[in-house]
């Protein structure tokens, strides 16, 4: 049984493993969005995946869309979390970008219907990035401990999947400000995760926190998209 207890937590590193294990992890978020791209990119060239991604945001179908994506992400954070394996960690950490791949299909399709062109995508992906440097750079900089808003996204979370699914159940539009709340939501997540990365995770741990970071980087572009394509 792989023990997880005797790694060294980044806060009794030396400044140099410290630094080691920020680029590693921002590395490895970086080629998050690369594999990402590649993989919204192979996944249009085929028809007959956009259309059934498409079907799947019909009625019910779309919750159940929505649970596959949440299962196959609680998986991937445990998975990554829970072992010290990196050959487990990378196919999680993988199977976690497919994931968030495919289940952005339906929204890039109509960001590009919406345009004509991938105008939009530019823009609210320079925003995104913009919003996650910033971000990240108040918790490098103040070095607070914000695990505090732990409870308060966990909270938050819940409430937005209720209402997202009383949406579907009950046919009414969410609206801009449902999309500018999860940008909210979606920063103190990356407030959260920038947090950990200083103060929770050792120095073995560059892969979950990647992820995490990359699961909030990508909450926050679909609700900015989301605004962006809002716009009269």
């Amino acid at each position: 049984m792989e023990n997880l207890n005797n790694r060294m937590l980044l806060t009794h590193a030396t400044d140099t493993e410290r630094v080691e294990f920020y680029k590693k992890t921002y590395t490895h978020v970086a080629g998050g969005v690369l594999v990402f791209l590649l993989f919204e990119y192979l996944l249009f060239q085929s028809r007959p995946i956009v259309e059934f991604a498409l079907s799947m945001t019909q009625g019910y179908k779309w919750l159940l869309f929505l649970g596959g994506f949440m299962l196959i992400t609680n998986y991937a954070e445990s998975t990554a979390l829970k072992t010290t394996n990196k050959n487990l960690q990378y196919i999680a950490y993988t199977g976690y970008i497919f994931a968030e791949a495919f289940i952005f299909i339906p929204l890039i399709y109509m960001a590009i219907i919406y345009t004509g062109s991938f105008e939009i995508l530019e823009q609210a992906g320079i925003v995104t990035l913009t919003l996650f440097v910033g971000l990240s750079s108040v918790v490098f900089i103040t070095k607070k401990d914000f695990s505090f808003l732990r409870a308060g996204l966990t909270i938050g979370f819940f409430i937005a999947l209720g209402l997202i699914i009383a949406g579907m159940l009950f046919g009414f539009n969410l609206g801009l400000w449902f999309s500018v709340a999860m940008c909210l939501l979606a920063a103190g997540s990356i407030l959260y995760q920038t947090s950990n990365l200083i103060h929770k995770f050792s120095t073995d741990d560059y892969i979950p926190a990647a992820l995490g970071l990359f699961a909030s980087l990508m909450l926050l572009f679909w609700y900015v998209l989301q605004i962006f394509m809002s716009r009269d």
